[in-house]
């Protein structure tokens, strides 16, 4: 599948070849026993024009693309478990920092940076909902938390009141933007949220328990708007990503999520709302070893600079700690 990735962003096999390194013959074989296997060619090369995929060859191509957005939070989950177990099965040291959040960008490469410095963490992906519900059980240490700003900011903290805790801290990372994402040219002319409910616009809809569709739902409402009619009944999507990949597969119209999947898969972005991403915890957890190297990252220049780099993201506030009832109207005191 490697090699129908490059060949599609290539434009032909040799370019393709030589960007990776890989041999030219070899990679040829490697193409005709995947059309030997599929019984079908996955692969159209004209002299002068480079090679381009068969409908076929796209169809396989935007499936594996689907499939990592559907299942790397799933995989990096397990794979921070492990970590983990053997980090303290190898050494006696303290207990890693629990990390439980919502996937995203931001998130994702505030990991990266800390496992590249060496630094221990146990990290779970799950949805908001049950994020803040793992810190209020005592399961996890930090929980990550996506308001939006504005009005519609109460409306949202209440859907969350029954998991969060007096005296919580409230750690600032980013604020990022949520939107429409469409695809290249907006065919349907999907300028707003109403646009949506249109009954010839095909939606890809978050899972049930996510910030996201919660926070779609409540735009909705204060529109007027009925929500019920996006959820078709469907699972929904875990990721923004996954919901991207649907779009620019044709397998949806539109979908609602953050700007960088959106130019990540080439989609076009109508901004709809600011959110601020952040981090959750006790005042006790706050003064941990852990949470003060986690702190310590955030403010360094390195992971500002990556948040920065994200499409739709700035790191404004970054490394700020102030108790949840300050940072939030409507937080229980």
């Amino acid at each position: 599948m490697t090699w129908l990735l490059a060949i599609q962003a290539h434009g032909s096999l040799s370019a393709a070849c030589k960007a990776h390194g890989a041999s030219y013959r070899h990679t040829w074989e490697l193409v005709r026993e995947a059309e030997a296997a599929m019984g079908a060619p996955l692969v159209v090369m004209a002299r002068g024009k480079g090679s381009q995929l068969t409908p076929l060859g796209q169809a396989l191509v935007w499936a594996q693309r689907r499939f990592e957005a559907r299942l790397r939070p799933q995989l990096d989950s397990l794979a921070f478990e492990l970590q983990a177990e053997l980090h303290r099965a190898l050494r006696d040291a303290e207990r890693p920092l629990r990390v439980c959040a919502s996937h995203g960008f931001a998130i994702e490469t505030l990991q990266r940076l800390l496992r590249d410095a060496g630094e221990p963490m146990d990290w779970r992906y799950t949805d908001s909902s049950q994020a803040l519900a793992a810190l209020n059980g005592g399961s996890a240490d930090v929980a990550s938390l996506h308001l939006p700003t504005g009005p519609v900011q109460g409306e949202v903290l209440r859907e969350y009141g029954r998991w969060l805790a007096p005296g919580s801290v409230y750690v600032h990372m980013v604020t990022r933007r949520q939107g429409l994402m469409v695809k290249p040219g907006n065919p349907l002319h999907i300028d707003r949220l109403a646009d949506l409910l249109r009954p010839e616009v095909r939606f890809v809809a978050r899972a049930p328990g996510s910030g996201t569709r919660l926070l779609l739902e409540t735009l909705l409402r204060t529109e007027g708007l009925d929500p019920a009619p996006l959820a078709d009944g469907t699972p929904g999507e875990h990721t923004h990503s996954a919901v991207a990949a649907h779009v620019a597969s044709h397998m949806a119209d539109a979908g609602f999520g953050v700007e960088t999947s959106a130019r990540r898969f080439g989609l076009e972005f109508i901004p709809v709302q600011t959110e601020r991403y952040g981090l959750l915890m006790s005042a006790s957890t706050l003064e941990t070893k852990g949470a003060q190297r986690l702190l310590g990252m955030l403010r360094s220049p390195a992971c500002q600079a990556a948040f920065q780099a994200l499409e739709g993201y700035r790191p404004e506030l970054c490394g700020k700690v102030e108790p949840a009832c300050e940072a939030f109207r409507g937080w229980p005191v």
